[in-house]
């Protein structure tokens, strides 16, 4: 995008601003759980001095049994404290699958209260699954629950015999052990449980700030619930073709990690690296070869790091890489791996989320709302194919992102048929998108963005990492969001801060 355009639609971020659709006026003080519904206990957690509060939420585990068993979420809150500006419950949805809304809002809560005062209620929860609500176990074994073999990298010459065995395994596992718990692991209950949450919290609509996997969950609900959506914002979207969802967003990476990189190389050449001994080479260009090179290094010989059992391995470095790549502020810790790695006489510490395995049922929940979500398409053999051609195309994520899941040999398949996102519903969304985002690349998020048609507008951030409002982006995106969540107005176009 040229530097003229960008200017164009900044101007018009600034100058041209529209209704988003349905508000509501201030409201003096929380409302009562609806009618039928029991009230939530809330008892003081989070950081000191946040006001946070922590409750259990009941919800059936079958929704479609409404009366049968009942199992808990955990939720949270932090509560106005001007009753007269309080409008509304902005309900916090993080990403995943696997994400916990309740340390999302403990981390985020702070940054909210400075951007919105007391304007809402913030309330979040733990999806099934996750954190402190009702858990799943496969009982997945150990080696298969480290975040390297959890995504399926392919061996050093590319091959996928291992991956292919491990998926199975990983299947069968959860085909045994999972029961009830891992069958109630999708997003049409997630958006089922918000729906419960919200008419218990006593509104008739509720706001909602969606990141990552939240905003096909926040889009979810839109399409089942329009008329109980207040002010929607999508930050970092992913395609929501019903066809692939999860297998797609995942295929997406490949692109998303060659849009950020650019932004790695330069931190990783500039001078001021040099005192700190993080420089990794004098030109941006020279980066990309270097990590390429140690990573088939590694391939061939594995380093011993500070991790007894966990050798760094080149598929390591690579899965280390793509988490660095979701925020600048991760740069300088995978820049310190790769100076120890290429060190001879130094021991690599590995990052903590690299140095084991996973617990049991935070494996399951990653693996379980994905599989569970939507039959993935294409057999071993097609997934040989795509990886080779992935290599190819995209070295950095080495095929990675195409290759084989335990979802293509889930038993039972889709738990439910996924709904379509569409253009019908009230105008009350805001998209807000990185240009250079690893997990959910912008040309992925403009998929989205069509779904919706004339229901949202987009605000394109001409920045690198995954998260935009109050996280990676710039202060024009986060008073863009922060306005529409104030007072309903958003851009009256697309627009780039």
């Amino acid at each position: 995008m040229t530097s003229s355009l960008r200017n164009t639609l900044l101007i018009g971020l600034s100058s041209a601003a529209v209704a988003a659709g349905l508000t509501a006026g201030p409201a003096a003080a929380a409302p009562a759980p609806l009618p039928g519904l029991p009230g939530l206990t809330w008892t003081a957690c989070g950081p000191a001095g946040l006001g946070q509060e922590c409750a259990k939420l009941s919800v059936p585990l079958d929704h479609a049994d409404p009366g049968g068993r009942q199992v808990e979420l955990a939720v949270s809150r932090i509560r106005s404290t001007d009753p007269a500006a309080r409008r509304g419950t902005l309900l916090v949805v993080p990403g995943g699958p696997g994400g916990s809304g309740v340390q999302r809002l403990s981390g985020k809560g702070a940054a909210l209260v400075r951007e919105l005062g007391g304007a809402y209620d913030l309330v979040a929860f733990d999806p099934r699954g996750v954190g402190g609500s009702v858990k799943a176990d496969c009982g997945i074994a150990d080696e298969d629950r480290h975040l390297v073999t959890l995504r399926a990298w392919p061996a050093a010459d590319g091959s996928i015999g291992e991956n292919v065995e491990r998926s199975r395994r990983v299947a069968e596992a959860c085909a045994r052990n999972g029961g009830a718990e891992l069958r109630g692991l999708t997003t049409a209950n997630e958006v089922r449980d918000m729906d419960r949450l919200r008419a218990v919290l006593g509104e008739t609509r509720i706001s909602v700030w969606g990141n990552s996997y939240g905003t096909y969950v926040t889009a979810q609900y839109a399409q089942k619930f329009p008329h109980r959506t207040d002010r929607l914002v999508l930050d970092s979207s992913a395609d929501p073709d019903p066809r692939t969802v999860a297998q797609g967003w995942l295929r997406g990476m490949a692109r998303g990690v060659d849009d950020r990189f650019p932004d790695f190389a330069a931190w990783a050449a500039h001078p001021d690296r040099a005192e700190a001994g993080l420089r990794l080479a004098e030109r941006p260009e020279d980066v990309r070869p270097l990590i390429l090179g140690l990573a088939a290094r590694l391939d061939r010989s594995p380093r011993p790091t500070t991790t007894p059992g966990v050798p760094l391995t080149g598929n390591l470095l690579r899965q280390a890489l793509q988490n660095a790549l979701a925020s600048d502020a991760a740069f300088e810790g995978f820049a310190r791996l790769v100076r120890e790695a290429g060190t001879p006489t130094a021991t690599p510490a590995l990052p903590p989320e690299l140095a084991g395995p996973m617990p049991g049922p935070d494996a399951t929940a990653v693996v379980g709302v994905v599989c569970n979500d939507v039959r993935w398409r294409g057999s071993v053999r097609d997934h040989e194919r795509a990886v080779t051609a992935d290599r190819a195309a995209h070295p950095l994520t080495a095929g990675m992102p195409a290759n084989i899941t335990p979802c293509s040999f889930w038993k039972g398949g889709p738990v439910a048929k996924p709904v379509r996102v569409t253009d019908e519903g009230p105008s009350n969304i805001l998209m807000i998108q990185g240009l250079r985002d690893p997990n959910t690349p912008h040309v992925n998020g403009l998929k989205m963005r069509a779904a919706l048609g004339a229901r949202a507008r987009l605000v394109t951030v001409d920045r690198g990492g995954h998260g935009m409002y109050l996280s990676n982006g710039n202060a024009c995106g986060d008073r863009t969001v922060t306005r529409f969540l104030l007072t309903g107005e958003r851009p009256a176009t697309d627009v780039t801060c």
